[in-house]
Formats: structure tokens, C-alpha cells, sequence
């Protein structure tokens, strides 16, 4: 989508493929998380100091909440959930940067929640056998079968939607705030000088940006253990 308050269209590619600032973020924040990954791993020391301090909080930290949520049996997937952790809030933070956030567009967080999606009956089949797992479906009676199939179908479509709507109602309120405040310069005749817009917006920055973004990060990470989880058990 182009225009309004869909991402831009950045290039094309041959064959009429359409490079969006969705796809341009996105490889900036990885671009940022495979150096900082370079950088923080490349020299550890068995008495950690400075950056190694932080990077072995995060990751015990991660292992932790995969644990608590998971359970012990099921610590292998947090650099699953440590690595889309990170990927979320820093594209849900990208708005700070002056970026719009990959997560506003939701070709992103569907692709997220079909990720969820698949490991979810995946590993259910993977730990239950597939004729086990496929029988729950006619739990606790084959006439529900319908209605648990249209459940499952429900969650990525619930996930996406839920990230997508927090942060792309965050995008819509900062470009009407910066609108207003910009109509307002005019009306006092200081046009050029952004004086309104400089000050004012911060505080819905912190909220729409850093709250909201981290704590969503937070929300579709620990779905996707908990869903994880279940079908699995």
C-alpha cells in the first residue's frame, strides 16, 4: 500500500518488485543486530566486564523467561524468543529514528504470527505424533472439530492484528500530532521553525513508541511460548 498512511515505496527492483520502507528498515535493524551480535561475542573473558556484562544479563534473562513460561524441557527455543525479542522492539522503537516501524505494516506481523503459527503445530506434532495431535482436534467431541479448527486459524490472524493495530494507531496519532503542530507554527507565523514540534511531542513518543512498543514486544513473545507450550503438553 502506498500513500496515505501505508509505507512508501522506496525502489524497484526488475520484474516490477516494489521495495517498501518496510523492507528498507527491516534491513537496517538487521544489519544493527548482526553487528552488535558480532561485536558483543567476539572477546569473552571469564571475568565479564562492560558490554559482556549486559549481553550475559540479556541472555540469561531470555533463558529464564523461556523456562518460567515454558517450561525447563523447552529452554532450546529462547534464542528463538530472544532473537524476535529484540527484532520487535527494535523495529517498534524504529519511530524514534525517524523511521516508520516495520511492524506498522501488516505483511510484517502476519509473517511473525504465521512463524508462531507453524511452530505451534509443528512441534505439537513433533512431541505428540501427528495421528495424537490431528485426534485432539475432535476434543471433546467430533462436532466441535469445525469450531477447533477455525481457533487455531484465529491466532496468527488475532496476533498480527493486535501487534499491527497497537503500533499502527501509534503512527497515525504522531502524524496527526506532528500535522496539527505544524498547521499551528503556520497559524503564529514561524512556519519554518519547528517550535511546537520539537518539544511537545516527546512525551507520546515515550508512551506510543517506548511503552507501547516494548511492552507489545513483550505481549507477542510470550504468546507465542505460551501457545507453543500448550500444544505441546
Amino acid at each position: 500500500m502506498e500513500g496515505g498512511f501505508g509505507p512508501r515505496v522506496i525502489f524497484e527492483l526488475p520484474g516490477g518488485i516494489l521495495i517498501t520502507e518496510t523492507v528498507t528498515t527491516t534491513w537496517i535493524i538487521m544489519a544493527v543486530l548482526t553487528i552488535f551480535a558480532l561485536v558483543a561475542t567476539r572477546r569473552f573473558d571469564k571475568v565479564p566486564r562492560g558490554l559482556q556484562n549486559v549481553v550475559e544479563l540479556l541472555v540469561d534473562g531470555i533463558y529464564k523467561l523461556t523456562a518460567q513460561t515454558m517450561g525447563e524441557d523447552k529452554k532450546a527455543f529462547a534464542p528463538y524468543i530472544g532473537t524476535l525479542m529484540m527484532y520487535l522492539v527494535c523495529a517498534n522503537l524504529a519511530g524514534l529514528f525517524g523511521f516508520r516501524p516495520p511492524t506498522a505494516d501488516i505483511n510484517t506481523t502476519m509473517a511473525l504470527a504465521l512463524m508462531t503459527f507453524f511452530m505451534i503445530h509443528f512441534f505439537g506434532m513433533k512431541r505428540k505424533g501427528i495421528g495424537s495431535y490431528l485426534k485432539g482436534f475432535l476434543e471433546p467431541f467430533p462436532a466441535l472439530l469445525p469450531i477447533n479448527v477455525i481457533g487455531e486459524i484465529a491466532t496468527p490472524i488475532s496476533l498480527s492484528f493486535r501487534l499491527f493495530g497497537n503500533i499502527i494507531g501509534g503512527v497515525i496519532i504522531m502524524n496527526l500530532l506532528y500535522g496539527a503542530l505544524a498547521a499551528l507554527s503556520q497559524s503564529v507565523g514561524i512556519p519554518n521553525i519547528p517550535v511546537f514540534q520539537t518539544a511537545i511531542p516527546t512525551v507520546f513518543h515515550l508512551y506510543f513508541d517506548v511503552f507501547a512498543g516494548v511492552l507489545q514486544s513483550f505481549i507477542f513473545a510470550m504468546l507465542t511460548m505460551v501457545f507453543v507450550s500448550i500444544a505441546m503438553d
